[in-house]
């Protein structure tokens, strides 16, 4: 018989904890859903209150995973879901996170990555944050991708914004800009446009606003389209179907300044020792909420 995980009163029925989600590495699922019930203190309120989507691999990274945005059929009845239509002929059940229960059960889904909306289910049509996305290319060097990174930074100063930093969980680097929930997608996308134009006007050869991937050549790609509704962040904290089980890692602006680390820098075996001396270096995202200057 499968072994019951009670968590606030909810049962999580538990399966096949000791297949190796990251072979070789010594990560299995037993491992992952210990992982999402220490990083849950952390993790859960970036998660509240917004659609989820995931990407699953129940046989392990080395096999071919899936995106999942719908609830899927067997949830257990606790399972928090809202219904969203898209259009007249798609309509998606979103998963919200309500507890580390809800994590302990995506971990037993084999949940790799949790991606969040960048909007909450209080303000659908209004982002919260705006997101500047930094996706190097094949033969960018990372420290490329901290130069670039810290310019934005002083852009944002200049112009009034405190942004706040994180690695993707792979080799880019995103920065949130906190929101009040009052303007369109629309607003923020040419907001962040702006912006990434005079970055771009900055550093012509090292980054660009190319849409098309085969013809940006070697550089950091800046994305600001990314600020749509329907699209999809990896959400601090969750980890990534790659080698070594990197995860997304709050930064501070010091540390990409110096250029101190590398994507792979922060994981599963090792970010809560971090979060434990830092902190949660992106609860501000939560709180300072910052207006859009004319």
């Amino acid at each position: 018989m499968a072994p019951t995980l009670e968590i606030n009163k909810r049962p999580v029925t538990l399966t096949n904890l000791r297949k190796e989600l990251w072979p070789g590495e010594g990560i299995d699922k037993y491992r992952l859903i210990k992982y999402y019930l220490e990083v849950s203190p952390y993790m859960l309120p970036h998660l509240k209150n917004r659609f989820l989507v995931f990407q699953r691999f129940p046989g392990g990274i080395n096999e071919k995973g899936f995106f999942q945005k719908n609830c899927p059929q067997g949830a257990p009845s606790w399972i928090k879901t809202v219904t969203f239509k898209h259009s007249a002929d798609k309509v998606t059940r979103y998963i919200l996170a309500t507890g580390p229960e809800s994590l302990t059960w995506l971990g037993n889904q084999a949940c790799l990555e949790i991606h969040q909306w960048l909007s909450s289910v209080n303000s659908l049509e209004n982002p919260d944050f705006a997101v500047f996305d930094l996706d190097p290319m094949e033969g960018v060097a990372f420290s490329q991708v901290c130069t670039v990174a810290f310019a934005l930074y002083g852009l944002l100063k200049k112009k009034g914004y405190k942004g706040y930093p994180k690695t993707s969980g792979s080799r880019g680097i995103q920065v949130y800009l906190p929101l009040y929930p009052v303007y369109s997608y629309e607003v923020v996308r040419k907001f962040c446009e702006e912006i990434f134009k005079e970055l771009n006007r900055l550093f012509p050869a090292i980054t660009t606003l190319e849409r098309k991937v085969s013809a940006r050549g070697a550089k950091i790609y800046l994305d600001y389209l990314q600020n749509a509704q329907g699209k999809t962040l990896v959400a601090p904290y969750s980890p990534r179907p790659l080698p070594g089980a990197p995860v997304s890692a709050p930064l501070e602006w010091s540390e990409i300044e110096a250029c101190s680390f590398l994507p792979s820098s922060f994981g599963i075996k090792n970010i809560l020792y971090r979060l434990q001396k830092k902190g949660d270096l992106f609860a501000p995202v939560l709180t300072n909420r910052q207006k859009i200057l004319p």
